[in-house]
C-alpha cells in the first residue's frame, strides 16, 4: 500500500518575487459568522449584534466586526495556496478599515509583494504584502499591510 503524506502546496521563500499579484476567490458575510465572531471574541458591540439598535444607527443595519473581515481575508489568502503549509509565523499587520462590510456582501482579497527579506536564522523569510480587501461592487473596505515568515526550501 501506497503511503500518502502531506506535501505543502504554498510558495516557499524563494519562489515569492517583487511584484507579483495575487486575487483570491470570494466569500460572503452571513449573520453566522457575525455572531460566531462575536461569540469567540465576546464583542457583542450592539452595532454588529443588535438589528434592532443597528437599524437605527450610523449605517441603518448591522455591520460585520472589522477584526472579523481581516480573520476572513486571511483566511482567503491561505486558501488559494499562495502559503499553504509554507507560512511559519504572520508576523505584523497594518489595517485600515474604509467602509463598512455588510450581511450578505462578498468579499475578496487582492495581494501584491512589496519587498522580501532573507532570515536564515528563522527558516525563512518575511514577505510583506500589500492587501486590499474589495465587497463585491469593486470597492476597497479594507486595506494595508501583512508581513508573513514564509518555510525556506533549502
Amino acid at each position: 500500500m501506497t503511503e500518502l503524506t502531506y506535501q505543502p502546496r504554498g510558495r516557499y521563500f524563494e519562489q515569492f518575487e517583487i511584484g507579483q499579484q495575487l486575487v483570491t476567490a470570494a466569500r460572503t458575510i452571513t449573520e453566522s459568522d457575525i455572531v460566531s465572531f462575536a461569540g469567540m471574541t465576546g464583542d457583542y458591540n450592539q452595532i454588529h449584534t443588535d438589528a434592532e439598535f443597528a437599524a437605527k444607527d450610523t449605517f441603518g443595519q448591522r455591520v460585520a466586526h472589522g477584526m472579523l473581515v481581516q480573520s476572513i481575508a486571511t483566511g482567503l489568502a491561505v486558501q488559494s495556496g499562495i502559503i499553504e503549509g509554507t507560512v511559519l509565523a504572520f508576523r505584523e499587520q497594518s489595517a485600515k478599515f474604509s467602509l463598512p462590510v455588510f450581511i450578505g456582501d462578498t468579499v475578496h482579497v487582492e495581494l501584491k509583494i512589496t519587498e522580501i527579506k532573507a532570515l536564515p536564522r528563522l527558516g525563512g523569510g518575511n514577505i510583506n504584502m500589500k492587501y486590499a480587501v474589495y465587497n463585491q461592487h469593486g470597492k476597497a473596505v479594507q486595506r494595508g499591510d501583512w508581513v508573513m515568515l514564509i518555510k525556506s526550501q533549502k
